[in-house]
C-alpha cells in the first residue's frame, strides 16, 4: 500500500531531480520550505516531526535538497515530507506538501468498528505502524 497524503500522492515517487523543480518553484513564488519526518503517518497525524528548522533565506533548490537527504540519511525507513509556506500577506499558510521518502515496506491502514448505543456504528482509521512503539516502527 503506498500512502496518498499531500500533493503529487497518487503518481509514482517523484526522482530527486522532480522533487528540485517543484522546491524551485516554490522558491520562486517567494515560500519559504521545511522538511519534516514521521513514523506515524495516520491522516489526521499533521504535526510530524521537523527536520531543523524552517528555510526563510534559502533561494536554491539545492540547499532545501541538502536537508532532505541529510533526514533520508538519518531516517531512511520513515516519511519525509517537504512544506512550502507563504509569509507574503503576514501570515503563514501551507501552499505545498508532498511526501519525497517512504518506509519500504508501508505497513498499511486497518479500519475498527466500535458498536455503541442502539445500532449505532463508529469507525476509525488505524496504522499498522503504531502497534510498535515510536522508534521501533519500521
Amino acid at each position: 500500500m503506498k500512502l496518498t497524503q499531500g500533493t503529487f500522492s497518487f503518481l509514482p515517487p517523484l526522482t530527486d531531480e522532480e522533487i528540485s523543480s517543484q522546491i524551485n518553484y516554490a522558491l520562486d513564488q517567494g515560500w519559504a520550505c521545511s522538511v519534516e519526518y514521521t513514523d506515524d503517518p495516520h491522516p489526521r497525524n499533521t504535526y510530524w516531526e521537523m527536520w531543523g528548522l524552517p528555510m526563510f533565506d534559502l533561494h536554491d533548490a539545492a540547499g532545501v535538497m541538502m536537508e532532505v537527504n541529510a533526514c533520508r540519511k538519518t531516517y531512511p525507513q520513515q516519511y519525509i515530507k517537504v512544506n512550502a509556506f507563504d509569509s507574503v500577506r503576514g501570515f503563514e499558510t501551507m501552499r505545498l506538501s508532498f511526501i519525497v521518502n517512504q518506509p519500504s515496506d508501508e505497513k498499511g491502514f486497518r479500519l475498527e468498528r466500535q458498536d455503541v448505543h442502539g445500532r449505532v456504528q463508529r469507525y476509525s482509521i488505524r496504522t499498522y505502524a503504531t502497534d510498535k512503539p515510536a522508534g521501533d516502527r519500521y
